[in-house]
């Protein structure tokens, strides 16, 4: 059986492309049938993010200067394109932007019980199905029930901030490294492909890896 490529992918759970590329990816495995082992890796889009969060039209308009047609057409677009990879994006008027560093303490958390796919995938539903707040400790603690974690524990960890520096070095690391915007992945830790790129060019990525491989 072919080795899996390895895929290093940093990323926000309040990112849409960062869900959408990491769909497209594991569509473009299954059409070259070159399996791929995902590692994910925090982000912060947002590192001032107030704990209440904002609203997200409030926030796209100041950050970006996105005006409400604008958001529209990027909600519908999205909305499509996730539904033709099998995710929901359900926009809704008073959706918000969260702040997102608690969230990535329990995927970190998650992780080391080998669990972090799992949390990362639930955060990513959580936040684009189901409008809930990602940001808030109660909220975690919850979907961490849901999901089959020990909610005792991931509180007490988020409480805490026992993973808090941890999560901190490992962002710091991925911005030395020249990441500043995501998704950005990292194939077989030699190639960074940023931007979520749609399965057809993953495929071929995928390929090129492969054939660098055996060459």
């Amino acid at each position: 059986m072919t080795q899996p490529i390895r895929v290093d992918i940093v990323s926000d759970v309040v990112c849409p492309w960062c869900i959408v590329g990491y769909l497209q990816l594991q569509a473009a495995c299954t059409a070259a049938k070159i399996p791929c082992e995902v590692y994910w890796h925090p982000f912060e889009l947002n590192t001032q993010m107030p704990a209440e969060g904002q609203d997200l039209r409030e926030h796209l308009s100041e950050k970006y200067g996105v005006t409400k047609e604008q958001s529209d057409k990027t909600r519908t677009m999205l909305a499509e394109l996730g539904a033709s990879l099998g995710f929901t994006f359900t926009y809704a008027d008073n959706m918000m932007m969260h702040n997102t560093f608690l969230a990535h303490q329990m995927i970190h958390a998650a992780a080391l019980q080998g669990e972090g796919h799992k949390t990362k995938l639930a955060l990513f539903k959580a936040h684009f199905t189901d409008n809930r707040p990602v940001g808030s400790l109660d909220e975690l603690v919850a979907i961490a029930q849901e999901i089959g974690l020990d909610q005792d524990q991931i509180r007490q960890d988020l409480e805490n901030g026992t993973h808090a520096q941890a999560v901190r070095e490992e962002q710091a690391f991925w911005i030395e490294q020249g990441i500043s915007g995501v998704p950005a992945m990292v194939f077989d830790q030699k190639f960074l492909v940023t931007g979520a790129q749609g399965v057809e060019n993953y495929t071929n990525i995928l390929q090129q890896v492969q054939a660098k491989r055996a060459a």
